[in-house]
This record gives C-alpha cells, sequence and structure tokens, in this order.
C-alpha cells in the first residue's frame, strides 16, 4: 500500500492531535510532522516534502495565507485550509483557495463534538482526491499577467509517470501521539527522504489579468430573509444559515437602466474542488456590459458563499452577490447560490426572479448545479449558456443533459488540463451533452462571443 506523508500545522497542540488521530484512521495516510505556526510549516515542508499539508488560519508569528503563499512558490503542495465560521475566517479562506489552497474544512470544535467524525470523512475524501490528482496549483497573484498552466500538467504527467514505473514497497507505519511541533521533537518520527531520490516539484505561477480594484462590500443591513420550498410554505432561515441581504443593484459602466431588466441570453455555471479560483478567471474577465445574467452554483457551506461574492465582487467589473430569496434576475450581475440552499430560476408577471429551497441534497449537495440547470428548462425563450468547470463528482451532468434536450444554445466543459479535479466536466462529456471543451482561460471569451454576438 502505498502511503502518503502528510503534515498538520495548528498553533494548538491538541487540535494538532486531534487532526492527526483523524488523518491516520485511513491506513494510506501517515502523519510525517507537525507544526505550531505557519514558519514551522515552512521549514517542515522544506525538510519532509510532505504529500499533502493541512494548515490552520490563524497561527502565531505567521498566520496560514503568509504560509501558503510560500508553501506555494518554493514547494507546490496539496494544501487543505482548515477554516472557523466567523466572518473573518470566512473571508480569509476563500482568499485562500485563490491564493493556491486544494480546499478546506471547517475546523472541528473538540474532540467529542457531535460533528466530529463528519468532518473526518471530509477531511479524508479531501486529502485522497489532493494526493491522487498531483494539481499542485501556485498562488494566483491578481497584480501579475496570467501565465498558461500547460507546463503544470506536463510536469503531473511525468510525475505520475514516474510513479507508476516505480515499483511500490509496502511500509509498517508507526503511529504515536503527535502533540508537539517539529522543532520540539528530539528525534523525527520517521526517517527522512533523501532528496536527492525525489524530483523536486515546481510550477510557473499561474496568474490572472488584473482588474480594476475596488473595495471589497459588506452589506450593511443584514436582515432576515425567508425562503421556501417547491410547495411555497413559507420557512424563516436560522441566524446562522440565513441568506445575507445583498447590496442594492449597481449599474455599471456600459449598462443601461433599462438593459439590466430585460435580457435575451442568461448564463448559469457549476463548480466544485478549484472552483473559487476558476470563477476567478472567468468572472473577471467579463466586461462591464455583458448583456446576461450569471447563475453559479459553488459547492459550499453557508457563510462562505457570501464572502465568495463579495471577495469576487471587488475584483470584477460586473457586480457579484449571494442570491437572495425573491430577488430580481437582472443583466450585468452575477447571483451566487447561498450555501445550504437550492437556488432556481423562476418567472412571474415582471419578469425572472431566484429562488432558494431547502428540499434534499441533490448528489450528495446542496445548492446543487442539477437542480439550477433543471430550473431552466422550460424558459425556452431565452438563450441559454450552461457552464462546468472543476470538482469532483458528476453534479451537473444530468441537468446539461436536459438544457440540451430543450433547446440550449450553449454548453462548455473545462478541459482537463486546467481543472482541479476532472470529475464534473468528465461526467458532462460522457453523458454526451457538451459542444465545446475549453481550458479555463478560455471560458469567457468563448461566453462573451456566444452572449454578445
Amino acid at each position: 500500500m502505498v502511503l502518503y506523508r502528510v503534515l498538520v500545522v495548528d498553533d494548538s497542540g491538541f487540535m494538532r492531535k486531534i487532526i492527526s488521530d483523524l488523518i491516520v484512521q485511513d491506513p494510506q495516510f501517515m502523519i510525517v510532522a507537525t507544526a505550531a505556526n505557519g514558519q514551522e510549516a515552512i521549514e517542515a515542508v522544506r525538510e519532509w516534502k510532505p504529500d499533502a499539508v493541512t494548515l490552520d488560519l490563524e497561527m502565531p508569528l505567521m498566520n496560514g495565507i503568509e504560509a501558503l503563499q510560500c508553501i506555494m512558490k518554493e514547494n507546490p503542495t496539496p494544501v487543505i485550509m482548515l477554516s472557523g465560521i466567523s466572518e473573518d475566517n470566512t473571508r480569509e479562506t476563500i482568499k485562500a483557495l485563490q491564493f493556491g489552497a486544494f480546499d478546506f474544512i471547517r475546523k472541528p470544535s473538540s474532540a467529542i463534538s457531535n460533528d466530529i467524525h463528519q468532518v473526518g470523512d471530509f477531511l479524508l475524501e479531501k486529502l485522497r482526491i489532493a494526493v491522487l490528482t498531483k494539481r499542485h496549483q501556485p498562488a494566483i497573484t491578481i497584480s501579475e499577467k496570467h501565465e498558461s498552466v500547460i507546463d503544470i500538467l506536463i510536469q503531473a504527467i511525468q510525475e505520475l509517470a514516474a510513479a507508476i514505473e516505480k515499483p511500490v514497497q509496502h511500509v509498517e507505519p508507526t503511529l504515536a501521539p503527535l502533540l508537539t511541533p517539529i522543532k520540539d521533537r528530539d528525534k523525527p518520527l520517521f526517517p527522512k527522504e533523501d532528496s536527492k531520490q525525489r524530483p523536486q516539484r515546481s510550477a510557473p505561477p499561474l496568474h490572472t489579468k488584473q482588474k480594476e480594484s475596488k473595495p471589497e462590500k459588506v452589506a450593511s443591513n443584514e436582515a432576515k430573509s425567508t425562503v421556501v420550498t417547491c410547495k411555497s410554505v413559507g420557512k424563516t432561515v436560522q441566524p446562522d444559515v440565513k441568506p445575507q441581504q445583498t447590496e442594492p443593484l449597481i449599474i455599471r459602466k456600459g449598462m443601461s437602466s433599462s438593459s439590466v431588466s430585460t435580457f435575451k441570453h442568461i448564463v448559469a455555471i457549476g463548480t466544485s474542488t478549484g472552483g473559487p479560483r476558476a470563477l476567478h478567471e472567468v468572472i473577471t474577465s467579463l466586461p462591464a456590459d455583458f448583456p446576461a445574467p450569471v447563475l453559479i452554483v459553488q459547492h459550499m457551506p453557508p457563510r462562505f458563499t457570501k464572502s465568495l461574492a463579495q471577495r469576487l465582487d471587488s475584483f470584477s467589473e460586473l457586480h457579484v452577490v449571494e442570491a437572495e430569496q425573491g430577488g430580481r434576475v437582472s443583466a450585468g450581475v452575477v447571483y451566487i447560490a447561498p450555501g445550504g440552499f437550492h437556488m432556481e430560476l423562476c418567472k412571474d408577471s415582471k419578469g425572472f426572479t431566484i429562488l432558494l429551497t431547502e428540499q434534499p441534497q441533490r448528489n450528495g449537495h446542496r445548492p446543487s448545479v442539477d437542480v439550477l440547470f433543471e430550473s431552466l428548462t422550460p424558459y425556452r425563450e431565452l438563450k441559454r449558456h450552461a457552464v462546468i468547470m472543476t470538482g469532483m463528482g458528476s453534479d451537473g451532468a444530468k441537468g446539461m443533459k436536459l438544457l440540451v434536450e430543450s433547446g440550449i444554445e450553449t454548453t462548455i466543459a473545462e478541459a482537463e488540463e486546467t481543472c482541479v479535479v476532472y470529475g464534473m466536466p468528465r461526467s458532462a462529456v460522457e453523458a454526451g451533452c457538451v459542444y465545446k471543451i475549453l481550458p479555463l482561460q478560455d471560458i469567457a471569451s468563448q461566453l462573451v462571443q456566444a452572449v454578445m454576438k
């Protein structure tokens, strides 16, 4: 059995022990070292060359964001962020995903919390995907020009080929409590790996084009929202999962007040693991006068979707909001489904609106891409454009197939070479419902061509 080497980073010795115990429940993982802050994490990555890292956000001396940026620059490695649910934590988590983190999980509150086993399952699932995909993506630097990711693909293929050719040796790990950071241990838990026998990983930076920077917007009125089920039964949202009140529509340069209320085109995008970086690339590349609304499902828990919307809005020429119940759909606005709610497109006598429901999960998710795509099928008067980008699983493939059967204008799947995880796009391609397969950097231009021709 192949053993994957994991570095656990957290300033709490108690939390390092909890995370380590969760990881070693899967015998294919071994804890190679622990670290108590960002500086120790960087040193440990240099010394041990782990296959994956779990990284806390808030730490002394050097926080998780600073450590992540250094790790992705020096030794690109799959990093799973551990995040709290406070507003500051969600903002920093979204930033970490755009700086190259593979994914994140909600940090367990204690070893005896009711959801500790669920947290462990999520963590192991993300670690398995991270070490198998070998997509060691570096950070996005907003201020620099975009560069191709083809070299990353070539290197990943070379590493995979080398791994296949090398005979697998079974090693029985010796598991021990890991309560002290790496600098406090007299002897390492495992022999250091000879750096000469392991090729150094490096990759050119992946960047996006700089957009005009504007201050991040924070909604000043967090009024209570109301959601309805498909049977239109009212339900009050609990404070910890409610969709937040969004800002009034801002008419940006190139948009007239008459054009935003009526539109002929609509774009729907679905994505999961790696989605925040992919969405940044696509949404920030759309022009201010883009004459269509954009509806997005990003698999993400409550609260994090609001932070994602705010961060995308700060870099985009379009207005990006977390969707709210009953909100009017307008051209030039990007709507992100709130975590914990399905998002559907509805229509009344005045135009199109947003419907949020708490119906059961689809494909293990709420929000679900399938639910969004399927809600567009009745509206043949609109020229519909659907996109599936990086993510695990198959969510969105069935919905896209129904859209094709209903006469959709455009269907796009992100190409494998730019996906962090080629799961959702692969399922759509295999379902035979994809018209175009495009690398990430070409998706926005294709949408502009299709909508503004």
